[in-house]
């Protein structure tokens, strides 16, 4: 996997093909593709944008479509109909320094020394070797590995290991980063720490593109996102817009005193208690206005609000328990 990354790297570098110019406010376009393996359909009449400079998320369960889509934006596989242009064109020669790519098959060498192999990525991807170290024990620091730069990548564990793949991706200061599955093997400290990177990253103005099923973290993370299902788009757009789009009927709220008669009320479907909280399921025909009415005549309202989904709510309604 990794002589194979590489050669795509040089080819990146010395090709000379142009493209179809697109808006300057994409960084990537994906226009009706599918693809197919054998008789599996494994991406069917995609169609996505991602504007420059957001942090967008692929977002899906298990075998959805995400890891096709993205080795065909990396032209590693090519669609079979449909295509994808990248920083304003339909093909990555001549822009392949500006993409910094993390597969989910993770390639390092892992004789090679933390530090001599971040600087022999770096050099391979077009810096001069003063830039490559220089860049090299930067993001050392920036990943907390300094003490490390000496010893063989093999000696490190797996986290420390995810955390170098990171630096390698980012080692040239590319414009857009695509990872797959970047959280994958990360215990909570250093999934902590990659999400503040790729946090300060973004607000430097780099386009974030990555691949995920767990909703959680692209909830945090996500200006957009794109959910998956069997190769085909489920919904995509602004991941608080999404949130509101799926509106559910159901009210958190706290009261001041007493709540039990909440559950009588004769708008409550089910009331749910966390605490001073609750969420209250409003029946069918009935909405939070009748609800917030019949409390404000009996008890101080101390926090009403109506209750949007997390991702995570969305993605198992759309998707499906026994898939997600």
């Amino acid at each position: 996997m990794i002589s194979c990354i590489l050669a795509r790297l040089r080819e990146l570098r010395t090709g000379g093909a142009s493209g179809k110019v697109v808006g300057a406010m994409d960084a990537i376009v994906i226009d009706n593709v599918q693809k197919r393996f054998g008789t599996v359909e494994a991406v069917r009449g995609l169609s996505a944008r991602v504007p420059a400079g957001s942090i967008y998320g692929f977002l899906g369960p298990n075998g959805a479509g995400k890891t096709t889509t993205i080795r065909m934006i990396m032209n590693i596989i090519s669609p079979d109909e449909g295509q994808i242009e990248i920083l304003g064109r339909s093909s990555l020669l001549r822009r392949g320094n500006r993409i910094g790519y993390m597969p989910e098959e993770r390639g390092l060498y892992r004789k090679m020394k933390v530090r001599s192999m971040l600087a022999y990525i770096g050099a391979i991807k077009g810096m001069t070797g003063r830039e490559a170290r220089a860049a090299t024990d930067r993001w050392l620091g920036e990943i907390g590995l300094s003490a490390w730069a000496g010893r063989k990548v093999e000696d490190l564990s797996r986290g420390m290991q995810q955390k170098v793949q990171f630096a390698a991706t980012v080692i040239n200061d590319p414009d857009v980063l695509i990872l797959d599955e970047p959280f994958s093997g990360l215990d909570p400290v250093n999934l902590d720490h990659v999400k503040g990177i790729m946090l300060r990253l973004h607000q430097s103005g780099k386009t974030i593109i990555f691949s995920t099923h767990m909703m959680e973290h692209a909830e945090r993370l996500c200006d957009q996102i794109l959910l998956i299902h069997r190769g085909e788009k489920l919904i995509d757009g602004p991941t608080q817009e999404v949130r509101a789009s799926h509106q559910t009927d159901a009210v958190s709220l706290e009261l001041e005193s007493d709540d039990r008669f909440v559950d009588a009320l004769p708008m409550v479907a089910e009331v749910i208690r966390n605490g001073r909280r609750m969420d209250v399921l409003l029946r069918d025909g009935s909405d939070s206005q009748e609800l917030l009415a019949a409390l404000v005549g009996r008890v101080r309202v101390r926090a009403f609000e109506q209750k949007i989904p997390s991702l995570h709510e969305i993605f198992v309604h759309m998707v499906g328990g026994a898939d997600a």
